[in-house]
């Protein structure tokens, strides 16, 4: 999963986060998603993870445009399918496709482990993401409240 990934926008590099890269995806989450706290009415659960211990877990992937961090992706199997529990882009770099090679670094390495679908979640107040999922081949499975949020869930088969 590197700038040959056909996904990738040409500058771009996605690569498996490391512990010193931690804070650039603190600062990434927040302005990603400081924006939907006035929508969810608290900070969103991408701003109250544990990054550490995902990128620890090996779950982290980070999108460089250059030598910065652009944007990361938090992803881990679970049973036949792939979580893909947070993918944030800097507002800075949006527009770029940098989202969208995210989702396709996630997307190829669950078809490297043979892995069923892909299945994430949403807060169901993100509307933007409601409305983007399905372009992306993604399909609603369920709503309902989980860890206090109200969620949407969607699963794209691969």
């Amino acid at each position: 999963m590197t700038d040959s990934h056909t996904d990738t926008p040409k500058a771009t590099m996605i690569r498996p986060a490391e512990a010193c890269d931690e804070a650039a995806i603190l600062a990434c989450a927040e302005q990603a998603y400081s924006r939907y706290i006035p929508v969810i009415g608290r900070k969103p659960a991408p701003m109250l993870a544990d990054y550490r211990g995902q990128i620890a877990a090996g779950q982290v992937w980070i999108a460089e445009d250059g030598s910065d961090l652009a944007g990361f992706i938090v992803f881990a199997p679970q049973g036949d399918v792939m979580l893909l529990e947070n993918v944030a882009v800097l507002p800075a770099a949006a527009g770029r496709g940098i989202g969208k090679a995210l989702i396709g670094c996630c997307e190829a390495e669950a078809r490297r482990l043979g892995l069923r679908a892909i299945s994430l979640y949403t807060n169901e107040k993100m509307v933007e993401n409601i409305a983007i999922y399905p372009k992306l081949g993604y399909v609603e499975t369920r709503r309902g409240e989980e860890d206090g949020f109200r969620r949407v869930w969607f699963e794209k088969p691969l």
